[in-house]
């Protein structure tokens, strides 16, 4: 009788197991209980102070939002344009919007509302007081200068880092095409701003004193509060960067410090060392190196020499693995591909933009395959914007958080319900991408 109990326990014993593994094992369809676990998640994810890693905030008339402008003409996907009915829900959400369209009359009404609140919160209250209402305790500001206006607390500073490749005469690299005639400028304008910063009147004679004036300047601005510092090099010229030597560079420097137009491969070759001496500073300075990776604004901007995999060269160099390096935007729209540069261990993407121009039903499956395969390398950002005194930075706020928790409460739900993940690990990974994984990276510099 031993031998037929002992075999029938076995196989319950198997049985039980199987059942067990079987219940664990992914499927490739939601169930029907997708609707109810995503009504439960959406709160609770809503109730997540965020950290916002990458966004612009300012007023619509400070020119110092960003170290460069939108050039003339330039063409907007369907979201981000001023037509969105979305903008209405911010409006309403964010300062009690009474009208179901944004004409001209109407508008006025938000125009006068929101100075309103500015003289009601004074000083940096007013944007701090935008923070609270969708939930954000900080938000990256990368920003050109900080304003006044902004609480340091709240909105630590990332400054642009470009414009150390634009020392030379850009006549001809403004002439490339009317985009480049809006942004060299501004580049030119930045450099000259960094020099009257550290008290420098014209280049230096020497390369080696142009370096020193570079260092000078990323470590002031850290002492300034800056905790990391911004490419928008793909604007200008392509992302497939050279390993020149710096005697090459130097050469380059003492033939065109004093004057002169470089040839477009001297500048690229003299461009990527200094591009790559920015790179390994922030290594040794901490400064974490954070890159524009996306499609971009402008009628000129190219994708192809722009591509986020051609930065896979320098992201691999074991040289800077002591850089960290984010990738803003992700790559969009190659953040498939883009997913697989976080298995380098110092870097991170941001999702900033994507959630902007997809609509959540799209963003969803971005997030979906983002935390299917490096959770812990992925965060949240808005790319807010002050694009004109009704829609503001305020709405795009609003616009890109909401967008980002619907989407990442959908996303896990469909994990959930596809047996990938449990409840409770839905929630680790919502507090890891909407605040955790970001504020590691800058230790007790911010919060």
């Amino acid at each position: 009788m031993k031998q037929p109990v002992m075999l029938l326990l076995a196989l319950a014993c198997a049985a039980a197991a199987f059942s067990s593994f079987a219940a664990a094992q992914a499927r490739p369809f939601p169930g029907p209980d997708l609707q109810q676990i995503y009504q439960r998640l959406l709160p609770q994810i809503e109730q997540i102070p965020a950290f916002d890693h990458h966004a612009h905030p300012g007023f619509a008339d400070d020119p110092d939002v960003d170290a460069m402008a939108s050039a003339p003409d330039t063409s907007l996907p369907q979201r981000t344009r001023a037509d969105n009915p979305e903008l209405i829900a911010a409006a309403k959400a964010l300062f009690g919007y009474p009208y179901a369209d944004l004409s001209p009359e109407h508008a006025k009404w938000l125009v006068a509302k929101k100075a309103e609140l500015k003289k009601q919160y004074s000083g940096t209250a007013y944007f701090n007081l935008i923070l609270d209402k969708i939930n954000t305790g900080s938000s990256v500001a990368n920003r050109a200068m900080m304003a006044d206006y902004l609480d340091p607390k709240r909105f630590p500073w990332v400054f642009f880092a470009d414009s150390f490749m634009w020392p030379f005469n850009n006549e001809r690299e403004a002439a490339r095409n009317p985009d480049e005639e809006v942004y060299i400028p501004l580049q030119e304008k930045m450099l000259h701003r960094w020099m009257q910063q550290e008290n420098v009147s014209k280049l230096p004679t020497k390369f080696s004193d142009y370096l020193e004036f570079i260092v000078r300047v990323l470590m002031d601005n850290q002492k300034k509060g800056g905790i990391a510092m911004k490419f928008e090099v793909a604007y200008f010229r392509p992302t497939a960067f050279s390993d020149p030597t710096r005697e090459h560079a130097e050469d380059i420097y003492r033939q065109y410090a004093s004057g002169g137009v470089p040839s477009e491969k001297d500048y690229r070759a003299f461009q990527d060392y200094i591009f790559r001496f920015l790179v390994n500073l922030g290594g040794r300075l901490n400064l974490p190196v954070h890159i524009h990776t996306a499609a971009g604004i402008g009628n000129y901007f190219n994708f192809s020499e722009s591509n986020i995999m051609n930065l896979e060269s320098v992201l691999r160099d074991p040289r800077y693995r002591s850089t960290t390096f984010v990738m803003i935007h992700g790559g969009y729209p190659l953040e498939r591909e883009a997913i697989w540069l976080a298995a380098v261990p110092n870097v991170y993407l941001d999702s900033s933009l994507g959630e902007l121009v997809q609509y959540p039903s799209a963003f969803k499956q971005t997030l979906k395959m983002w935390l299917e395969t490096f959770p812990d390398k992925i965060t949240f950002g808005t790319d807010c914007f002050p694009y004109n005194e009704v829609l503001g930075a305020e709405e795009s706020y609003w616009l890109g958080a909401e967008s980002s928790r619907m989407a990442l409460a959908a996303a896990l739900a469909e994990m959930i319900s596809e047996n990938e993940i449990t409840e409770t690990r839905a929630l680790e990974l919502a507090h890891a991408y909407l605040h955790d994984n970001a504020v590691k990276l800058y230790g007790d510099r911010v919060h």
